[in-house]
């Protein structure tokens, strides 16, 4: 392909890498006469594109290249060797169809750049979370960057965890970021991420949009940062998160994640590798691949929208914050779960891996509307779970059909289960639950309009189980029960509404010590 043609493919708005402008497939009337900036092919700085070659000086020769010009870093066609490729402000980077970027094992004394020393350089951060320079593609105080095309990033050669001491020359991130603003990943698809496929920590005005992922851990997690958008996206991750927001102390402050919107998307837990083939192999309940706020929570998330999400194959929505951060103001709607394990999971706790004298965080105002769950694990149903002496507060749900397989009995599962108060959240942190539909906890304000609880085979637990309950309205509740077997169980609970509801007749009660309906 000559450089006139490629021209056409490819164009970087004045702005430089603020987004890239492709043609309509089919319409030559459409390409630009003239690109905008200029494009810059890796080949002709030396890449090779053979699966071989280690193209890394080349690459980065190509993009120091576009950050002196302004312009595009074009790869055509081929598998493009690397160790880390260095990113740069107002650069984009375009993989073109076929086009493959490797991430290649480390071999003969060369590999990844060193993880920075020391890092985040504090204990309150893992060593993924805190370090971003040993990754395939990284870059730090940045403006308006591009990384996008219908190739493909493969993260084969990186691991999976590790740390600088004893994989010293080992990347374990497809991309890191750190402290950028205006930053746009689209179109690509990623496989065999390492620890992370995507870390954006402290970057604002951040965009991800058409990307396919299918990896080993982390699909997405976005660390600190303002004003994100998550749009029209595939995650499969079966052994970890598939897009998770987070507010570490990994920049050495805490930092809220705030004003962020995911939707249109799909996230699974098939097994690895079976969604780019197409052949969608899965497991029994267990496969992670969901969407969370949390578990790193010195900062906090707030303003978040969530909206039309499939999830298939993993676990559902987590909600969690326990380092000390307000999570507030959460609207969810128009979600689609099967075979996922515990739909919808909120968890205040007080594990506070951050400075002393910090306290617990909040976690309240938070809507879910027009859900699906069908099929799901019935040791886990919903959880929302505060801890003594600290309440989550005001969660509305509504229009929700939360459907779980069943078949279980109280027979080994305790009353009220194991606080836990500084264990790492997890929907399986209190063992399986004494309800088959929604098990409450330390909760100030809750209100179920219009939601329906069933099971595939009869079930012998309740259907909702409530301890140190303050301020609940069950509103035009559906619940399947078993003969002999109440719906609600009451366990210190005040300030309880149940109106125009099957099985159970409209009841209030002041307050309640034990009471069962």
């Amino acid at each position: 392909m000559d450089r006139v043609s490629r021209r056409r493919i490819v164009t970087l708005g004045a702005a430089g890498a603020a987004g890239m402008a492709l043609p309509l497939a089919g319409t030559a009337a459409a390409e630009p006469a003239r690109p905008a900036g200029k494009l810059f092919d890796v080949t002709e700085f030396g890449a090779r594109g053979d699966g071989v070659t280690i193209d890394t000086v080349a690459i980065n020769r190509a993009i120091d290249a576009a950050a002196r010009n302004g312009g595009t870093v074009f790869f055509p066609a081929g598998t493009y060797a690397s160790y880390s490729v260095h990113l740069k402000s107002n650069v984009a980077l375009y993989l073109a169809h076929n086009a493959t970027l490797l991430a290649a094992a480390p071999a003969g004394g060369k590999g990844y750049d060193p993880a920075e020393q020391p890092g985040a350089g504090n204990n309150y951060q893992d060593f993924g979370h805190s370090h971003w320079h040993n990754s395939l593609i990284w870059g730090e105080n940045l403006v308006n960057v591009t990384i996008g095309g219908p190739g493909t990033i493969d993260g084969k050669g990186l691991v999976s965890g590790g740390n600088a001491e004893s994989q010293p020359l080992q990347g374990n991130k497809s991309i890191a970021l750190k402290l950028c603003r205006n930053v746009v990943i689209r179109d690509v698809t990623m496989v065999n991420g390492g620890h992370f496929c995507i870390l954006p920590t402290g970057v604002d005005n951040f965009r991800i949009d058409n990307v396919v992922i299918d990896t080993n851990r982390d699909g997405i997690d976005v660390d600190c940062c303002k004003n994100v958008r998550i749009s029209n996206t595939t995650v499969n991750s079966p052994a970890d998160d598939a897009i998770v927001l987070k507010a570490s102390y990994a920049l050495g402050y805490a930092r809220d994640t705030e004003n962020v919107t995911i939707d249109n998307c799909f996230v699974s837990g098939y097994d690895l590798g079976t969604l780019v083939d197409g052949t969608y192999k899965t497991a029994n309940f267990g496969r992670t691949g969901r969407i969370k706020c949390g578990t790193e929570s010195n900062g906090g998330f707030k303003n978040i929208a969530i909206s039309n999400v499939v999830f298939e194959h993993c676990r559902g929505l987590a909600f969690e914050t326990v380092d000390g951060g307000a999570l507030e103001d959460i609207t969810v709607s128009n979600i689609t779960m099967r075979e996922v394990q515990m739909p919808i999971f909120f968890r205040l706790g007080s594990r506070m891996r951050g400075p002393a004298g910090v306290p617990v965080g909040t976690l309240r105002r938070v809507s879910i509307a027009n859900l699906i769950a069908h099929n799901s694990d019935p040791r886990y149903p919903s959880a929302i779970a505060g801890i003594p002496g600290h309440r989550i507060e005001d969660v509305r749900i509504s229009n929700v059909r939360h459907h779980m397989v069943g078949g279980l009995t109280m027979s080994g599962i305790p009353e009220n289960p194991p606080e836990n108060e500084n264990a790492y959240p997890e929907p399986s942190m209190f063992g399986p639950l004494p309800a088959f539909g929604f098990f409450l906890r330390h909760v100030d304000g809750v209100t179920l309009d219009n939601v329906e609880v069933r099971y595939e085979q009869q079930d012998l637990r309740p259907a909702f189980a409530l301890r140190d309950v303050v301020d609940a309205d069950f509103h035009h509740v559906k619940a399947d029960k078993a003969a002999g077997t109440p719906t609600f169980v009451l366990d210190d609970v005040s300030d309880f509404r149940v109106t125009t509801s099957r099985p159970v007749a409209d009841t209030q009660l002041d307050q309640s010590g034990h009471a069962e309906l």
